[in-house]
């Protein structure tokens, strides 16, 4: 009978660091009444992510005045978890008025949880208590329920799709279909099942998917691709000009390339010596990411079966992170696909780093931003100071270490893979 291996004691410490910064996280709130850094600076803006987009779920001119990039199932699913009449005034009324959107909030984290426990228990019970803890009080997940992302909603249906909660491909393929129509960047990990050779498995999620935009476009008589192409090439000038915005919790070095046109005054607080560097460095690490990343991907497709869906999903979404970052809170996606991974080889690499994109707060380095301002959580007057810290240019710099280290790790399970067995270049169900 085998033994049960024990827990790694440096995944039991990681746990552990995860859970005081969460704890130091709290305390800094009650004694200031305000999230530190990286939370949002704009402390009366929690949940706005969730009340702007419902707003616009209950009125005409999503595309037409709003711009929206998103799909039409986000208005769908606000639409049937809204109070039609708390949406006659501004989006800031409707968050005191709507109870019923801000219990969904709060039971959609409750569920991220629930199926983060499953999928992880499920997948390796050993780890699945400092996998569960360190997702449900890290910062991605939790900066995702202050700001009130839709990543609350598409989570659940991204741990259907990619974990070990069930193995029927007909709820996979929905799960898909689900994902991608709320966050079409999703679109990503779906393709392993192309490097897989998977084809049924890649046309039902693709049938699925048309067939929810169809029926979601029908229910809200906008959304179509042309109307979502033009205002996602809006959004991409519009976001040009959130610089602090975008750097302040990133999942890649790209941002930093606007900060020296931006209107911050950033020369006052670093030296110019380290912009220039930045400025030859991010290019030269995201390319050579990208490189390595593909490098992986045509090596899965030669041996379809020597790596995971998951490593390949992982490795697809980790790749798209590092070259542009549709916010910080996207990790949660990232960072799940990781802690499926065993701990050995280049896997326990990336699971340091997906433990340490878990710590909540940061380390600030200069005050760039001194606040006046009203905090809605605390309900009383604040006086945040904001600034460049250390996550700034360390996360980023982990989740590269991640596509590296699972990139490498899988070139070499593929090369012991091609010395044992032929390429396998037939159909795979």
């Amino acid at each position: 009978m085998m033994q049960r291996r024990p827990l790694p004691i440096t995944e039991t410490l990681l746990m552990l660091a995860v859970v005081a910064s969460f704890a130091h996280a709290a305390w800094w709130f009650v004694d200031k009444g305000y999230l530190p850094q990286p939370f949002v600076f704009d402390t009366n803006d929690t949940f706005m992510d969730w009340f702007n987009t419902a707003y616009w779920a209950n009125r005409p001119g999503i595309y037409s005045v709003w711009r929206s990039i998103y799909p039409p199932l986000s208005f769908v699913f606000l639409d049937l978890t809204s109070l039609p009449g708390c949406y006659p005034g501004s989006p800031f009324h409707a968050r005191d008025c709507d109870w019923l959107a801000r219990g969904t909030i709060a039971a959609f984290y409750l569920v991220d949880i629930a199926l983060l426990w499953i999928a992880f228990r499920r997948n390796d019970p050993r780890t699945a208590i400092p996998r569960s803890v360190a997702m449900a009080l890290g910062l991605p997940l939790l900066f995702t329920l202050e700001r009130g992302n839709l990543i609350l909603v598409a989570l659940p249906a991204f741990i259907l799709a990619y974990g070990p909660v069930t193995r029927s491909g007909a709820w996979r393929a929905i799960a898909v279909a689900v994902t991608i129509n709320f966050k079409p960047y999703l679109l990503l990990p779906a393709l392993a099942h192309a490097l897989r050779r998977e084809w049924r498995s890649l046309e039902l999620a693709g049938i699925a998917t048309v067939l929810l935009y169809l029926a979601t476009l029908a229910w809200v008589s906008s959304g179509t691709p042309g109307e979502l192409a033009s205002n996602t090439a809006n959004w991409v000038h519009f976001v040009a000009g959130q610089v602090w915005n975008e750097v302040n919790y990133s999942t890649s070095y790209a941002p930093f390339l606007l900060l020296r046109k931006s209107q911050l005054p950033l020369l006052e607080f670093v030296p110019s010596r380290l912009v220039e560097g930045i400025e030859v460095a991010v290019p030269v690490a995201i390319r050579s990411t990208q490189c390595l990343a593909l490098a992986a991907l045509a090596a899965a497709w030669l041996q379809p079966r020597a790596l995971t869906q998951s490593r390949i999903a992982t490795i697809l979404l980790g790749a798209y992170l590092v070259t542009q970052s549709p916010g910080g809170y996207t990790q949660a996606f990232l960072l799940f696909l990781v802690l499926l991974e065993p701990w050995k080889g280049g896997a326990a690499i990336a699971i340091v780093a997906a433990y340490l994109l878990c710590l909540v707060g940061d380390w600030p380095l200069a005050s760039v931003l001194k606040l006046e301002t009203q905090s809605w959580l605390s309900g009383r007057p604040v006086l945040p100071e904001f600034g460049l810290t250390i996550g700034h240019f360390v996360r980023p710099g982990l989740v590269i270490l991640i596509v590296w280290s699972l990139s490498i790790d899988a070139l070499v399970r593929v090369a012991l893979a091609h010395r044992a067995t032929r390429p396998v270049l037939g159909l795979a169900a």
